[in-house]
């Protein structure tokens, strides 16, 4: 099996989150991150013959840029790493998986008070902004998105304006800039009351599902 662009960077993306996976057989992938509060799931073009856990992703995918271009043998325990048209190969081992975090049943997402969509610019702006004035902390507003500090009143702050469709006006969400950890692209998200957000990407089977911080509150 050889793995696309698309999965390597998914994969990637995935290793941000939680340094464990395990892969089931066939083309979907979930993860979760340690404290629960961050599950994203894909579907790649892949197909994936078996399922198997990997301890740490990260080096998983170093282990698969040795080579130019990799082609995976997926064995019972362990999985055989190949250059395409030399002998040039890398025997890596699969987890024990009762050591691996892994998401358990599918998340139902509950009705959404507030819709909007955020187009790859707006992500990569209000993400870019936040790093520079070092905002941990990102609200949902009466239809602005701004990076701040909760915890301090005179901290600086960046306000994005949004075309946001909402059942009321009274709302005020709050995220953990360290929580958005999305692959580069537009999003439809959708945030509910129950203190949870559904972020799709609107070019690639990708989805996330992020947990508010408990200062949330709406109001309708």
């Amino acid at each position: 099996m050889k793995l696309s662009n698309e999965t390597v960077s998914v994969l990637k993306n995935f290793a941000t989150i939680n340094q464990n996976l395990v892969i089931k057989s066939g083309q979907k992938l979930t993860t979760m991150s340690a404290m629960k509060n961050i599950v994203a799931k894909a579907i790649v073009k892949e197909k994936f013959p078996q399922e198997f856990a990997i301890y740490d992703l990260n080096e998983f995918l170093s282990a698969i840029s040795l080579f130019t271009k990799p082609e995976l043998d997926f064995k019972d325990d362990f999985v055989v790493i190949t250059e395409e048209g030399n002998k040039e190969r890398l025997k890596y081992w699969y987890s024990d998986p009762s050591v691996v975090t892994t998401p358990t049943k599918d998340i139902t997402m509950p009705e959404c008070e507030v819709k909007f969509n955020l187009s790859s610019d707006q992500l990569s702006t209000i993400t870019k902004a936040a790093a520079v004035i070092g905002a941990p902390d990102m609200s949902l507003e009466n239809g602005s998105l701004k990076a701040t500090d909760k915890k301090n009143d005179t901290a600086n702050d960046y306000v994005m304006d949004l075309q946001v469709d909402s059942e009321g006006s009274d709302y005020k969400f709050w995220f953990k800039v360290e929580n958005l950890k999305l692959i580069p692209g537009s999003y439809d998200v959708q945030v509910s009351s129950k203190n949870i957000s559904h972020f799709r990407n609107l070019t690639g089977n990708v989805e996330y599902f992020i947990a508010l911080e408990p200062e949330s509150n709406y109001n309708a």
